[in-house]
């Protein structure tokens, strides 16, 4: 389950080995609380207590690095990924 480094917050941002057969996607941790944004377009896939308010949080930080999380991603799953 590798993390993105680089990003500086609170959150831990990471992939799952087995998620690279779905679309470009990160997945944002931070204590129990966890969620799934999809980057291609960004768009929240799944929220599992994150509060409106922080899902907007996470999703600007997600925005401000999109293209190091797209190029993270595609190192971790490959081109194809």
């Amino acid at each position: 389950m590798p993390s993105i480094h680089g990003i500086p917050r609170q959150y831990r941002f990471f992939f799952y080995s087995f998620d690279c057969n779905e679309r470009p996607h990160v997945h944002v941790q931070r204590e129990r609380f966890n969620c799934k944004f999809w980057l291609q377009p960004i768009a929240l896939a799944s929220s599992g207590g994150f509060s409106r308010r922080e899902l907007r949080r996470v999703r600007r930080i997600i925005v401000q690095y999109r293209l190091q999380i797209l190029e993270a991603w595609r190192e971790h799953c490959g081109e194809t990924g």
